[in-house]
């Protein structure tokens, strides 16, 4: 049976009270990780992945999940401005629903629109160069995915 996957307040509901959540921001060229702790207070960037295959892409995402003993995914799903879905959404879908047939936690997916123009807006303003930003934009947009996502939760009633 595949995992669950929903839009943040309907995932939430089906994962326990605690846990950590990884955050994904799937590029075409990478897949930027994040983690959150436990208590989901604070999310953080863990890695950057260069996609390659979608099994070899899963397997390293799954491996990061159990070290990590994470109990669920935050994905971002890339919006158009006017809230509809374009060629992006649709292959974040797509990677959802494959991906939901390797686990059996429960995928939340979270408006991502801008996150990677706020990252990267906060990287220039921290002076960091464009190598600097280069190597790490993938893994702080998925940081802000999942901070926005946890920020969301606790502003809702799951349970």
């Amino acid at each position: 049976m595949p995992a669950l996957v929903a839009p943040l307040p309907e995932a939430a509901m089906h994962w326990p009270a605690r846990g950590t959540l990884l955050g994904l921001d799937l590029g075409t060229k990478t897949i930027g990780i994040a983690s959150c702790d436990p208590d989901r207070k604070i999310a953080a960037g863990v890695e950057t992945i260069a996609r390659k295959t979608f099994t070899s892409d899963a397997a390293r995402i799954l491996a990061l999940a159990s070290e990590r003993n994470a109990v669920g995914f935050v994905l971002g799903l890339p919006l158009n401005m006017d809230g509809s879905e374009g060629p992006r959404a649709q292959s974040t879908r797509s990677f959802a629903r494959n991906f939901s047939r390797l686990t059996d936690l429960p995928i939340a997916l979270w408006d991502e629109r801008l996150s990677t123009a706020a990252v990267e807006r906060d990287l220039i303003s921290a002076d960091a160069s464009r190598a600097k930003r280069a190597a790490v934009i993938d893994q702080h947009a998925a940081a802000f995915i999942l901070q926005g996502a946890l920020d969301r939760l606790t502003r809702i009633d799951i349970r």
